[in-house]
């Protein structure tokens, strides 16, 4: 690999990664694995030898190959690396890193570009779900220029429509893995959900915090983050997920009333680090957890406008989800949408740490 590999660096919705085609990267799995910890300067706090940004929203990795089946164009895996830890994990999937897989598709020449606009049916390995990208390509070239604004991104881009489709249960089997709508763990009242993303759902007040709280004074609580790994780690195992004490998976939000003219704010953590607003699935399934009937959280939602997203807040903004439910008992999923930015910080070769 002395002669580097070829790579994207992009930013997707509020993260940023490493984006590849997987013909560009060796076959082997451990050897794979090894040169994207050496590509991101992984182990190390500050990644200073690599293309990491020292926290997991910048510690990421799209590889990208052609469709292995009708119902798609692209398949997409995505791994989160570890910072500190040589850590590689596929356990689950990133819906802000998806936000900028078919651009990058189109721009290596797996799928052509639309006149106008282009769609992109990208099926999600980690979970082996399907997500539909939308994205402009005026004069059938990749735009990435445009007036939409995401919160936690400074300026704008163009807009990326990202529906997701067969989410439900896709990591951990059904939409409530536990078999009920409220468990209490550690006297903690939570509800576990997988729209997506497995995800533990509790009040921020049961946790002794107000849920408003800046990332950074939350970082620095190592009481609350021994109390969210316990819970995580319990929920985990309740959640048919196993031994979770080392995974990314499931996530933690904390929920609270909103005060910024959203639905619900919130405060999420990766595992135990707090996450700077929210990621895509995790707000989906956080959403979801919070339409269901006795969910905890449910009562303090405000409710959207007839058809309107789901808002919520985090501590660098909103992010807009719309969940579509039907009226099964228990409730089935039809689809979510969400809408996000990317754009395109290099293309050229990477060369890993030796």
């Amino acid at each position: 690999m002395t002669a580097g590999v070829r790579c994207v660096l992009m930013r997707g919705g509020t993260s940023k990664g490493a984006y590849f085609l997987a013909e560009d990267l060796p076959d082997d799995q451990g050897t794979r694995d090894d040169l994207l910890l050496r590509v991101m300067g992984t182990p190390d706090p500050r990644q200073i030898d690599g293309l990491g940004g020292a926290v997991p929203v910048t510690s990421k990795v799209a590889i990208v190959s052609p469709a292995t089946g009708p119902d798609r164009d692209i398949d997409y895996l995505f791994l989160q690396l570890g910072v500190g830890e040589p850590t590689v994990s596929d356990r689950q999937t990133c819906g802000n890193i998806l936000a900028g897989v078919g651009q990058f598709a189109v721009e290596r020449g797996l799928v052509p570009a639309g006149a106008e606009r282009t769609t992109v049916r990208i099926r999600l390995v980690n979970t082996d779900s399907i997500a539909v990208a939308t994205f402009p390509t005026p004069g059938g070239t990749v735009d990435y220029r445009g007036a939409t604004a995401i919160s936690g991104v400074p300026g704008t881009a163009a807009p990326v429509e990202l529906d997701f489709t067969d989410t439900e249960g896709s990591v951990c089997g059904s939409l409530l893995p536990t078999g009920n709508v409220c468990d209490e763990i550690d006297g903690i009242q939570v509800t576990c959900v997988d729209n997506g993303m497995p995800v533990v759902v509790a009040r921020a007040a049961d946790l002794g915090i107000s849920g408003y709280e800046p990332a950074g004074e939350l970082d620095a609580d190592t009481v609350l983050a021994d109390r969210i790994q316990s819970l995580r780690t319990r929920a985990g195992t309740l959640m048919g997920l196993g031994d979770v004490t080392s995974s990314s998976v499931p996530k933690t939000t904390l929920v609270a009333a909103p005060r910024d003219g959203g639905a619900i704010c919130t405060r999420t953590f990766i595992p135990v680090r707090p996450h700077p607003s929210i990621g895509v699935l995790g707000g989906v399934s956080v959403v979801t957890a919070l339409l269901l009937p006795a969910a905890v959280g449910s009562e303090l939602v405000v409710p959207p406008a007839d058809g309107a997203p789901v808002e919520i807040e985090h501590p660098t903004g909103k992010l807009a989800v719309a969940v579509d439910l039907d009226d099964s008992v228990p409730p089935r999923v039809r689809r979510s949408t969400v809408l996000r930015t990317a754009r395109k910080l290099f293309d050229g070769t990477v060369f890993p740490r030796p």
